[in-house]
């Protein structure tokens, strides 16, 4: 039975409508869970009722926590009528569940109790999972009585040890509802997911180019559409042909059938070795290809539990030995072995039970039983077994046919959450100086791991400083390191001599997911290492500092370019919403590689892939010697928001070899997709070229052929992101510079890499650095080239029109000059056609760019990024280090300057061009969904400005455009939202 309790603590309600026809209310608030139901006291005529009470409701099993949901509603008591009606309701998805110590009180606003009901006020809950058994669950409670008044609610047990905690939090929110505080709007509870149909009609395999953007770009470059043979029946146009009988749900890779060898333990081995004792291990023999175990020292009764996986295509035998060996520095003795015949082996495939395994009796060479068994299971299965992520893949073998450890074999990441740290530096009381001096510059260090800010240096001619400055870190769970404050005196320029410490353990921070106020703290400052007890005893006055430090919760952490994220929530796990889909992504196998290394006289590659969407990182395993490797791996992810980007790199491992140890592992190339561009429901099959710039040129390294599908569960949720805000509401209500988000990107990418490679077996952090695009926001030449040319073509149709428009004027073609000035007359005599003209004429061309829409993920483009045609030059400077390497240090100076300046300028060109360029994918069905948007918003436009008075209209524009601040929210509208969520070109970027 689990101990496990979800707590919440009902606060408070503010501003409630009133409903008992005197202007007030007789409130109460009944919480559902699971099947569990509590209820707080009547509040009599208040309209803002404060209950503070707490209530626990038991959870059975804690793996279904995101599947349940807890419901408040709000009531009105009718004593007249003895009958109770819905206020207000406030559903919280699971998912939004945390911790205790992550919890905060939060006002949720009401929703309608149906559709036509008009409702009003706030409701103020923490919710929290506790394990303290001392918590009790509530008591059920009768039916409802409405003439029980404070004395009906639930058994709203508190224990001591939490007591405390949530009376500080409540509080805060007793009698201070002057002050701000944060507003969280929840979306319904996440539904089961479902899949389109998969029916089509059937034909033949093929394979069909598509050119991956309008503009022509060299064949080899280009996009194929596949149409493999996967699990789950055959791909034909995004459809897939169910097959006869599915395999399992990997569907979405190619079957591939494997012989697993699972071997568990052996008993009663018999001592072979002089000393009396024995060392044994196992080797599994198959033809050419063999793996090993490890050995243990002087045990008879060895546990192994270690799987072996050759796969069907390299069998050359029609047996499988198993030899248990004595490990011997000479030469290793043979205990025993089982042989078994492939033809008489059982077939295995999910959803039946795992295969058990047996004990098997060990015979000599000859033939004769021995002393000793081993327990076994072998059986023939496919890459959908549960025992295939943690087998030795036949993949991973060496030219002499023996498998590698197992570092190589597919793992899944989970990269740390990442948080802001705000810290406050406010002032410094009874500074004393070592050194009497008329004045002392005094400066305050924050050092949090490898990110080091400092204060500006302030005169005092007394022992007080006050700076006043804020400063940002960041930090990843859990936390580890601490935050250093550290007061230094600036003795002379180049001496500084330490005044005090303190040190901050980043876990015990208050955490806000709003900006509300953090209250300051004193700290007392640590003499030069030492404790502060004994300083206490020392000296009669200490020096304090006084800092207000928090987490902040409401802002999502950048890791990645905003143009390529994968993930938008913010860091505070109780703010996020349900999941809108389910993304699923097969990596079939990589085609026609470009050689890396060269072994036994042939070039060869020892490649893997890594899939990065959020914080879930996967890897595939490494394929030995091949060219032409097949991984056949499918995973998910949960999407959160379709306005996000995957991205998978294909890289060669360099840590094969003994004597290739600490080189990095070589970039083959990588793929991003954006999610808002792929059709719910369909399979995309397409082969992606991998494509890498060197100092020679571009250069295509190979083929990689993917499966992807993106289901939605409600297409009506996916249509209501358009109008939420692309990042969390606090990056708008206060919102970080861009110098301070450059600055904590690359620190956020340096504190993700930096945990991923203490993980086993490491994820590099060249790896992470190349996911991540850590080098985009540096200077090149090619890029600045690639954006100008990217806001010509936005403006290119402006510049056409204007040519016609000259063309028109000088009467080349009188037809058409004579059929403008009708036109002109027309719009002038009825100004009232011109708006509803527009709107149908943009609505029409939509229509018309159905025919050509894109059929296929956008990938990148080297004409786009002027990557086929770059001088040799710009590359020297492109793939020159930052820093520059030239020796003259005149020319190093400006050189930097020239790239750091010129870094800005050319993003703010990039900027521009995305906007232009999200305007033409409105209509362009580049975001299917996102273009019947816009001809929805175009055809109402052209009847609503069509039955709209001109004048009317420009009063009411006018208008909204003056309108008074306080009508004026700070965050951005829902046509702003609906813009900034078109996809741009940015996508096709190399």
């Amino acid at each position: 039975m689990s101990n496990l309790k979800l707590g919440v603590q009902v606060l408070s309600a503010q501003d409630l409508p009133p409903k008992d026809g005197q202007g007030s209310s007789n409130p109460c608030v009944e919480l559902n869970f699971d099947n569990q139901k509590c209820r707080t006291a009547i509040k009599e005529k208040d309209l803002n009722p404060q209950w503070n009470e707490l209530f626990y409701f038991n959870i059975s099993d804690p793996s279904s926590i995101p599947n349940l949901a807890l419901e408040a509603h709000v009531y009105h008591l009718n004593r007249n009528t003895n009958s109770k009606s819905l206020i207000g309701k406030v559903p919280i998805s699971g998912t939004s569940f945390v911790p205790l110590a992550e919890a905060t009180a939060l006002h949720y606003p009401l929703e309608k109790p149906h559709i036509f009901a008009r409702t009003k006020g706030e409701l103020c809950l923490k919710v929290f999972l506790t394990e303290n058994p001392s918590t009790r669950p509530y008591n059920p409670l009768p039916d409802f009585d409405p003439f029980q008044t404070d004395s009906l609610h639930g058994q709203a047990y508190q224990p001591e040890s939490e007591i405390s905690t949530l009376n500080s939090t409540s509080s805060q929110f007793k009698d201070n509802r002057g002050d701000y505080v944060h507003t969280f709007n929840h979306l319904p509870r996440e539904e089961k997911l479902y899949f389109a149909d998969k029916e089509m009609n059937s034909g033949p395999p093929r394979a069909v180019r598509v050119l991956s953007s309008s503009s022509q770009q060299p064949l080899e470059f280009q996009l194929k559409e596949t149409s493999p043979s996967l699990g789950g029946g055959q791909v034909v146009g995004g459809r897939v042909i169910p097959a006869e009988k599915p395999i399992s749900t990997y569907d979405l890779v190619e079957k591939v059938e494997y012989l697993f060898v699972r071997v568990v333990k052996a008993r009663e081995l018999p001592r072979k070795n002089i000393a009396g004792s024995i060392d044994p291990y196992v080797e599994v023999r198959l033809g050419n290809y063999k793996g090993v175990t490890k050995h243990f020292e002087n045990n008879q009764n060895p546990e192994w539990d270690e799987v072996f996986a050759f796969s069907r295509e390299l069998i050359q035998s029609s047996f499988v030995e198993v030899f248990v060996k004595d490990k011997d520095v000479v030469k290793d003795d043979i205990v025993g072995m089982v042989r078994f015949d492939l033809h008489d082996l059982p077939r295995r495939a999910p959803p039946d039970s795992p295969l058990a395994p047996g004990w098997h009796w060990l015979v000599g060479k000859k033939g004769e039983k021995v002393k000793g068994e081993v327990m076994l299971a072998i059986w023939f299965g496919t890459q959908a077994d549960e025992c295939f992520p943690i087998a030795v893949i036949s993949d991973a073998v060496t030219p002499s046919g023996l498998f590698l450890n197992s570092e190589i074999r597919s793992k899944v990441y989970h990269a740390p959450r990442l948080w802001y740290v705000r810290v406050n530096v406010i002032e410094a009381q009874d500074i004393i100086i070592a050194e009497k001096r008329q004045l002392s510059e005094v400066f305050v260090k924050c050092q949090l791991g490898q990110q080091v800010l400092k204060t500006k240096p302030l005169q005092s001619r007394t022992l007080s400083f006050v700076w006043n400055e804020d400063y940002t870190f960041v930090a990843a769970e859990p936390f580890e390191e601490p935050l250093l404050l550290s007061v230094f005196d600036r003795v002379s320029p180049n001496k500084e001599e330490l005044i005090g410490r303190v040190q901050i353990h980043v876990g015990t921070i208050e955490r806000r997911t709003d900006d509300q106020v953090v209250n300051s703290r004193w700290y007392s400052l640590d003499k030069h290492g030492v404790a502060e007890e004994e300083n206490s005893k020392k000296e009669k006055f200490s020096s304090r500092l006084n800092v207000r430090v928090c987490l902040e919760g409401g802002y999502h952490v950048l890791d990645e370019s905003t143009h390529y994220s994968s993930d938008l929530r913010p860091s505070a796990k109780q703010l996020w919403k349900p999941s809108v889909g389910l993304l699923e992504l097969g990596i079939l196998n990589v085609e026609g590689l470009t050689p890396t290394k060269t072994r036994e006289g042939k070039g060869t590659c020892d490649t893997y892939c890594v899939a990065k969407y959020g914080q879930k990182w996967v890897r595939t395993r490494t394929i030995i010697n091949s060219l032409n490797p097949k991984y056949n791996e499918q995973y998910t992810w949960e999407v959160y928001d379709h306005a996000t980007v995957l991205t998978v790199g294909v890289f060669d491992n360099s840590q094969i070899e003994k004597s290739s140890l600490g080189l990095k592992d070589s970039r083959i190339g990588k793929v991003r997709i954006r999610l808002s561009t792929l059709e719910a429901g369909r399979v995309y099959t397409h082969s992606y070229p991998l494509l890498v710039l060197h100092n020679s040129g571009l250069k295509k390294m190979g083929e990689l052929h993917m499966a992807i599908r993106f289901s939605s569960p409600s297409m009506l949720n996916t249509m209501l992101l358009y109008s939420k805000p692309l990042l969390p509401k606090m990056h708008y209500i206060r919102p970080l510079s861009m110098l301070q988000l450059d600055f904590l990107r690359n620190h956020a990418v340096q504190i993700i890499a930096a945990r991923l490679s203490r993980m086993e077996p490491p994820l590099k952090s060249e790896v992470v650095e190349y996911m991540c695009d850590v080098e985009s926001h540096l200077w090149s030449m090619r890029r600045s080239k690639a954006n100008f040319f990217r806001l010509v073509s936005v403006f290119s149709s402006f510049l056409t029109s204007m040519k016609w428009f000259n063309d028109v004027c000088w009467w080349k073609n009188p037809i058409t000059t004579v059929l403008v000035h009708i036109l002109f007359l027309m719009f002038v005599c009825f100004p009232e056609l011109l708006l509803p003209t527009i709107f149908l004429y943009l609505f029409l061309i939509g229509l018309w760019n159905y025919r050509s829409r894109p059929r296929y993920p956008p990938h990148m483009n080297t004409r786009i990024s002027c990557a086929d045609r770059v001088h040799p030059d710009e590359l020297d400077e492109e793939f020159d280090t930052f820093p520059t390497s030239r020796s003259a240090d005149i020319v190093k100076m400006r050189y930097d300057r020239l790239r750091s300046v010129a870094g800005r300028i050319q993003t703010v060109v990039g900027d521009i061009a995305t906007q232009g360029e999200r305007v033409q994918a409105m209509l362009g069905w580049r975001d299917p969904r996102a273009t019947v948007i816009g001809l929805i918003l175009c055809i109402v436009g052209a009847v609503v400005l069509y039955v709209t008075p001109f004048s009317v209209l420009v009063v009411v524009c006018g208008f909204y455009m003056m309108r008074h601040p306080r009508f004026r929210s700070k965050l951005p509208s829902a046509p702003v939202n609906f813009f900034r969520r078109l996809p741009a070109k940015t996508d096709l970027m190399l």
